[in-house]
């Protein structure tokens, strides 16, 4: 979740901070951030709502990178 890293550090807020504004723990947190932890939605949707802006934005470039999924087509 190298953006995520990224987007907090840009901000300057901590592993803590960020876990207290999504009501979790410092360590549940930090497993996200470094990928030993399975994001779901819904908290994609809080972690982005932070930074103002969209979970796709967030992580849909590196999630399809990490599941080796490459840019639909189009379907006319």
């Amino acid at each position: 979740m190298e953006k995520l890293k990224l987007m907090r550090l840009k901000h300057q807020i901590s592993y803590q901070q960020m876990a207290t504004l999504l009501g979790i723990s410092k360590p549940f947190y930090w497993q996200i951030e470094n990928d030993k932890r399975r994001l779901n939605y819904d908290m994609a949707v809080k972690i982005a709502h932070i930074f103002r802006t969209t979970p796709d934005e967030l992580f849909y470039d590196e999630i399809c990178e990490k599941l080796d999924l490459k840019k639909p087509n189009r379907f006319y």
